[in-house]
């Protein structure tokens, strides 16, 4: 039994490579593929040479990031984390043959899965293949971000993700995928108003015709928005900002814009650091928080209630109310997955502006 598999052969080489595969094992399931999404952030970290798994591993059981050698991230075998497959085999009663499921295990077009062990969403018949390809991780990184900051809000007892923006005044930093869920994600549940910055005007202009405004980084959108965002005297900014690019100016500027006593919910991923970020400035004087909100945790004192499965049917719900738009706006290329070395070549060497991309494994369009 043999797959194609995505693989990172080094920095700048991208090859799909065919792999034998093992058996299905008693409580396994055989997925074949229709899906795969790619978001063009922390994957191409890979591609482009700058992840810093190039320099350092993470010790899990200590929580610390040591030395590694240069270079031993390569090759990357399992690139992506967006897949929706059919379930062609089962050695469980858990799953039938043919059911639909999204899960995270790479862009291949099969993968041996044991379910008890990895994160498998059955899926509704009637949602899209490609709408779904965000249901296993994407979607529940961004709904985690509601919840953190539906816990700094509400304490330990979350009902809603809307607890954390309903009737507030959200600001999203990026409007890259993570940036424009989060924000569809904080306008679903109820925000009074959502603004995104972002620097990229074709970015910008995605959000707007997503109903969310749009400010450019280059024109001080904290001053902009402390004007419009009063809430007393000497209390002005966003209710809460949810962080979404990797770069220190953008956390930079979530830290302006945020009100006096305000968090921020960070959900980037900052391959280089954050050496431009002052902390003696609007952090230090206006007593901020700033939370990562890392999707291998939601906030201490909420599990079991809140789960990865949980955040799962937030996505479901959100993508049955705005998927419509999600794919007109979002999703910028679906194209086959024998495309894919090309398509992540150009887009690392920025030939090529992808917002969204998914390869089709089994014909799906």
């Amino acid at each position: 039994m043999k797959r194609r598999n995505l693989v990172v052969v080094g920095p700048g080489r991208v090859e799909l490579v065919e792999e034998e595969m093992p058996t299905v094992q008693e409580g396994q399931l055989l997925l074949e593929t229709l899906t795969t999404g790619l978001s063009a952030g922390t994957e191409l970290t890979f591609v482009k040479g700058d992840h810093p798994g190039r320099h350092s591993r993470l010790d899990a059981e200590l929580g610390l990031f040591l030395p590694a050698e240069e270079d031993s991230a390569y090759p990357v075998r399992r690139l992506g984390y967006m897949e929706v497959a059919r379930v062609a085999e089962t050695r469980t009663e858990a799953f039938a043959v043919g059911d639909l499921v999204a899960s995270a295990y790479g862009h291949a077009t099969a993968h041996v899965s044991d379910p008890v062990r990895e994160h498998v969403v059955p899926l509704p018949e009637d949602l899209d293949p490609v709408l779904g390809v965000y249901v296993a991780h994407l979607g529940p990184i961004c709904a985690n971000g509601l919840l953190h900051a539906a816990a700094d809000a509400s304490g330990q007892q979350v009902g809603s993700l809307g607890e954390g923006v309903a009737g507030r005044r959200v600001l999203v930093t990026g409007a890259g995928l993570v940036g424009l869920l989060t924000a569809v994600f904080a306008d679903l549940h109820g925000a009074d108003e959502v603004v995104v910055v972002d620097a990229d005007p074709r970015r910008r202009r995605l959000a707007e015709e997503l109903g969310i405004r749009a400010l450019d980084v280059e024109r001080d959108p904290a001053r902009t928005l402390k004007t419009r965002w009063r809430h007393a005297a000497g209390d002005h900014g966003a209710d809460v900002v949810f962080q979404c690019r990797g770069r220190p100016h953008a956390l930079a500027i979530a830290l302006r814009a945020v009100r006096p006593q305000g968090t921020v919910v960070d959900l980037a991923f900052y391959t280089d650091g954050a050496d431009e970020v002052r902390l003696g400035e609007e952090f230090h004087h206006n007593g901020l928080s700033l939370r990562c909100a890392q999707i291998g945790r939601v906030p201490r004192g909420l599990a079991p209630a809140w789960d990865r499965h949980r955040l799962s049917a937030e996505t479901v719900r959100l993508l049955r109310s705005r998927g419509q738009d999600i794919r007109r706006h979002l999703v910028t290329d679906v194209l086959d997955l024998e495309e894919a070395p090309a398509l992540l070549a150009d887009v690392a060497a920025r030939r090529r502006h992808v917002l969204s991309a998914v390869f089709t494994a089994a014909g799906t369009g």
